[in-house]
């Protein structure tokens, strides 16, 4: 490689991460003490990266851990915010907080998709590609700045920035949440089974539930991840209950005594 190439190629490499850099603090309040591991987060699976040891990676393991940080830093918070509230009201308002839609609508709102590494194809089919990658983003946090510092993260530029949580504990949007609650009033069973789990044209994993009521099919919905088909399923289903009274008298009638 001719020498000018290789110097404007370190200029271009450097404007990238003068970036993500700048981009980084921006959102989170924090400078990165090491920038690889923002860069990872906005790795999406579809397109790879080699490391320097040779290992090829993406977000994903990012995401798994951003995901079980921020279900601990938002049932701190909620937990210190409403005392003496039950544990179904928390559990239900940490569910409105980490649900797909939510943080999907908080990465959509902070650009994330502008510095994600993706196919665009996958990105183009993945709803909620900006949600995953804020979870990985969080992860990122932990391990760049520590717990202290990600939590704090989270609650001021995350949870108090982007929610109204007096509007939040009023409204009702995880649909799961809501037939095992109309199932536990009933006294209906409830099952969510894994009917298939196959990749679409773009290699993503798509999986397909059933919502099992009483022993009776409810509705099937596909997602691009397992909670996805749930929350899908069960918004079918709720809506048949809502409006198939033929159905519904079926589902009561397993009620158990």
């Amino acid at each position: 490689m001719p020498l000018s190439n290789a110097i404007s190629l370190i200029k271009l490499l450097f404007v990238k991460d003068k970036e993500l850099y700048v981009f980084i603090h921006s959102i989170t309040g924090y400078y990165p003490r090491d920038i690889k591991v923002y860069q990872l987060a906005m790795v999406h699976r579809s397109k790879p990266v080699q490391l320097e040891n040779g290992r090829w990676a993406n977000n994903e393991r990012l995401e798994f851990l951003g995901d079980a940080i921020l279900d601990a830093v938002v049932a701190d918070f909620l937990y210190q915010t409403y005392p003496g509230r039950h544990e179904g009201f928390l559990t239900s308002t940490r569910a409105k907080i980490v649900q797909r839609e939510s943080l999907n609508r908080i990465g959509n709102s902070l650009h994330l998709d502008r510095h994600v590494r993706a196919l665009m194809h996958s990105s183009a089919h993945n709803s909620y590609l900006c949600g995953n990658v804020l979870e990985a983003l969080v992860g990122a946090v932990y391990l760049d700045q520590g717990y202290d510092r990600c939590r704090k993260f989270v609650i001021d530029r995350l949870i108090k920035k982007h929610f109204d949580l007096n509007d939040l504990v009023k409204t009702v949007q995880n649909f799961k949440s809501r037939l095992i609650e109309w199932t536990q009033k009933y006294h209906v069973t409830i099952e969510f089974e894994l009917v298939e789990a196959f990749t679409d044209a773009d290699k993503n994993p798509v999986f397909r539930t059933a919502v099992i009521l009483g022993g009776i099919y409810a509705s099937d919905a596909v997602g691009y991840s397992k909670k996805e088909s749930h929350q899908g399923a069960s918004k079918k289903a709720l809506e048949r209950l809502q409006h198939d009274q033929q159905f519904t008298e079926q589902v009561l009638s397993t009620a158990l005594n």
